[in-house]
């Protein structure tokens, strides 16, 4: 298996292993990480999911040995269905995924970034769309894309095909934060600590609720959001969290 996983605590580090490939996003590769995304989703023990790539960089995107072996009109399609089901199960799944990057983030490398609910990188790393380069306009990828950043910056990337620095990524908002190599790690670690420490029924019902919210109007989103606070509410986390913080003291989750 490409994917390998190190779980650490109550973390889980799942690292696309496939150095020579550039970790591409093959057919393999895609059903590999949505296996062990939907496992790491069922476990109780998981709170928050850490995804990199090994070697030289994050990913590639496409494997396009594979792509231009592929000659039909159905192979094509069940390729970028089996993308589009990876980036739909990391965006609806309950548990907080982190992007580790360093090196390119290219094509559906970059979509996989732009899916995760949160992004950390290398001060030198690089992030494109390059598909127009190849003539394949980055169809499927500029709906993570830009869904996470502006509409000027997502149209020059897609129409050039050149690839962004890690501070504009950041600027733009494609990524949270940039760091130094040695530094990355660490503080990759230190946002999913915070989070894990978290309680994750808080966390799994606050992560289903943005994402629904964003794609419906002003009324329908406070409609639904107040719904979800009141099903929040009614838990004893909630309940927990409320009488900890009014009796000055630290909560202790049930996840409940």
């Amino acid at each position: 298996m490409n994917i390998k996983v190190i779980n650490q605590k109550d973390i889980s580090r799942v690292i696309i292993n496939e150095p020579k490939t550039y970790n591409s996003l093959s057919f393999k590769n895609l059903n590999d990480l949505i296996k062990v995304f939907k496992k790491l989703d069922n476990d109780k023990k998981v709170k928050v999911i850490i995804l990199e790539g090994a070697g030289k960089g994050f990913s590639a995107g496409h494997n396009l040995k594979e792509v231009k072996s592929l000659k039909k009109k159905e192979k094509y399609q069940k390729l970028f269905n089996l993308c589009s089901k990876l980036m739909i199960q990391l965006v609806e799944g309950k548990k907080p995924v982190i992007a580790k990057v360093h090196g390119a983030a290219y094509a559906a490398g970059c979509q996989l970034v732009a899916s995760c609910d949160l992004a950390y990188s290398t001060k030198d790393a690089l992030f494109a769309t390059p598909g127009v380069n190849i003539g394949l306009f980055c169809s499927t990828p500029m709906v993570a894309v830009s869904r996470k950043m502006g509409r000027k910056p997502m149209m020059k990337m897609l129409l050039t095909g050149e690839p962004i620095k890690a501070n504009f990524a950041k600027e733009i908002g494609l990524i949270n934060d940039c760091f130094t190599k040695s530094k990355l790690n660490f503080e990759v670690l230190k946002i999913a600590k915070k989070i894990a420490s978290k309680s994750n029924l808080t966390i799994k019902i606050g992560k289903q609720t943005f994402y629904k919210q964003l794609e419906m109007p002003l009324r329908k989103a406070y409609s639904y959001t107040s719904k979800m606070m009141t099903l929040n509410m009614m838990a004893m986390d909630a309940k927990e969290g409320i009488s900890a913080f009014l009796e000055k003291r630290k909560p202790v989750w049930k996840n409940k």
